[in-house]
C-alpha cells in the first residue's frame, strides 16, 4: 500500500463559496459597507438603504458582501434584532424578479407555493412576512446585469417604491446590488439609476503582491505545512495578475495545482504542477457556467468557437457569427432564433466574460458588432460545448 499522503489538509478553504474569516486588502470597502448599513442595527426600521458594489471578475465583490452579511448578522443577533441577510445570484434566477423573490421567500417559508403569484404579489407577500416576523432584510442581488437585461428598470423600481409607499410602517427592506461595469445602469430610468449610484463601492483589481498575500493565507488554511514553496505562490500570483488581478482564477489555479501534485504523488506543489493547471483552467469561465447556458446560447457560442477554429481572425462579425450559429442549429436539428434574440444572447454572454464585443471602426462599411474570444482557446471551448451537448439531459 502506498504511503503517500495528500498535500491538502482542508480543500474547502479553496472552494469558490468559502468566506474567509479575514478579508485581505478590502478593509476600507468593508468599513464603507458597514457604515452604509449601520442603521439596520442601531435604528432598525427607521430608514432603508441601497448600495452598489462594482469591480472586475475576481476582485472580491461577492465575498465582500457575504463577509459583511455574516458580520452584521452576528452583531444583530447580539442586539436581539431580527435581521436577515439573503444573497441571490440573478443569473442563476435567469434574470427573473419572480424567481428572485421566490427564492427569498423560501428562506422564510421553504414550502411557500411556487405557483399562483405574480412578481408584484410575491413582493407584497415578502413585505407581509417581514411585518409578521418583525424582521428586517438586506437583500443582495449579485450579477445584477442579468436582471437589468431581462426586465429593465421595473424590478429595481418596484423594490424601491414598495418602501416609499409604506409611509407609516417600518422600513424593512434594503438592497445591495453587485455588477461588474457601469454600462448596464444606462438601461435604468434616471430616478432608479440615481438612487443606486448614490452609494457606490468600487473594487480595484488586485495587484500581484496582494494576490500573493491572499494565496499565502489560503495555503495556510488548505495545505499541509511546507507543501507549497514560495516560487509556486509567486508563479500563481503572476498568472493571476496577468488576468486583471483575478483572485478567483488564482485560487482555482492553486487548487488544481494541488490536485496535479496529488495525482503525481509529489510531496510539494511544484511550478510544473501550476503549468499543468493553467492548461486545464479557463481564466474566467467555469464549466458549470457553460452548462447553465440555454440551448441556443450554447449553440451560438459553439458557432463562434468553430468560426475561430477555422480562421486566423481575431474577431467575427455579428453576421458571420449568425451564419456559423445557423450551421450549428442545423447539426442539432434546431430552428435558428432571430437576430433580435441572438443580440440578447451576445449581451448576456458578454456580461459573463465568455465573449467580448466592440463596434467596427474605420475601414468597415457601416457599423457592425464584432465579437472576440480573448481568454479561452477556441478548440477547448468547442470541445467542451460539444461534450456537454452530447450528454443526455443537457438540452434545455
Amino acid at each position: 500500500m502506498s504511503r503517500y499522503s495528500s498535500v491538502f489538509k482542508d480543500e474547502i478553504k479553496l472552494d469558490i463559496n468559502y468566506v474567509p474569516i479575514q478579508l485581505l486588502h478590502r478593509k476600507l470597502q468593508l468599513k464603507l459597507l458597514n457604515q452604509f448599513f449601520r442603521f439596520t442595527i442601531e435604528n432598525p426600521g427607521k430608514m432603508t438603504q441601497r448600495a452598489l458594489i462594482m469591480g472586475n471578475i475576481g476582485t472580491g465583490k461577492t465575498v465582500l458582501s457575504q463577509h459583511f452579511g455574516l458580520s452584521i448578522l452576528k452583531e444583530a443577533k447580539q442586539r436581539k434584532i431580527n435581521l436577515n441577510y439573503i444573497h441571490i445570484n440573478c443569473r442563476e434566477c435567469k434574470g427573473s424578479l419572480f424567481m428572485i423573490l421566490q427564492r427569498t421567500i423560501s428562506r422564510f417559508y421553504p414550502n411557500f407555493p411556487r405557483r399562483g403569484y405574480s412578481a408584484e404579489e410575491l413582493l407584497q407577500a415578502l413585505m407581509q412576512i417581514l411585518d409578521d416576523k418583525d424582521a428586517y432584510l438586506i437583500l443582495t442581488l449579485d450579477e445584477l446585469e442579468s436582471l437589468i437585461q431581462n426586465e429593465g428598470s421595473d424590478p429595481l423600481y418596484n423594490l424601491s417604491r414598495i418602501q416609499e409607499d409604506r409611509i407609516n410602517s417600518p422600513k424593512r427592506l434594503s438592497l445591495i446590488c453587485i455588477l461588474r461595469q457601469d454600462e448596464p445602469l444606462e438601461y435604468l430610468d434616471p430616478s432608479t439609476r440615481s438612487t443606486l449610484q448614490r452609494n457606490i463601492i468600487r473594487l480595484p483589481d488586485y495587484s500581484e503582491s496582494q494576490l500573493e498575500d491572499i494565496l499565502a493565507e489560503r495555503v495556510n488554511l488548505a495545505f499541509m505545512d511546507g507543501t507549497v514553496p514560495p516560487q509556486t505562490l509567486s508563479l500563481i500570483a503572476e498568472l493571476g495578475d496577468s488576468e486583471q488581478g483575478n483572485a478567483r482564477y488564482s485560487i482555482e489555479l492553486l487548487w488544481r495545482a494541488g490536485k496535479y501534485a496529488d495525482a503525481s504523488q509529489f510531496r510539494e506543489v511544484t511550478p510544473e504542477c501550476v503549468r499543468n493547471a493553467v492548461a486545464s483552467v479557463y481564466p474566467v469561465i467555469r464549466r458549470d457556467l457553460i452548462v447553465e447556458l440555454s440551448l441556443h446560447e450554447k449553440l451560438f457560442l459553439l458557432g463562434v468557437a468553430r468560426y475561430f477554429n477555422q480562421t486566423d481572425s481575431a474577431y467575427v462579425s455579428m453576421g458571420d457569427a449568425e451564419e456559423s450559429y445557423a450551421l450549428a442549429c442545423e447539426e442539432y436539428d434546431q430552428k435558428p432564433r432571430g437576430h433580435t434574440q441572438l443580440w440578447k444572447y451576445v449581451k448576456s454572454l458578454s456580461t459573463t466574460g465568455i465573449i467580448e464585443t466592440m463596434v467596427s471602426g474605420v475601414g468597415q462599411r457601416g457599423k457592425t458588432t464584432m465579437i472576440s474570444l480573448p481568454r479561452v482557446p477556441a478548440s477547448d471551448l468547442e470541445q467542451e460545448i460539444s461534450k456537454i451537448m452530447s450528454q443526455k439531459g443537457r438540452y434545455k
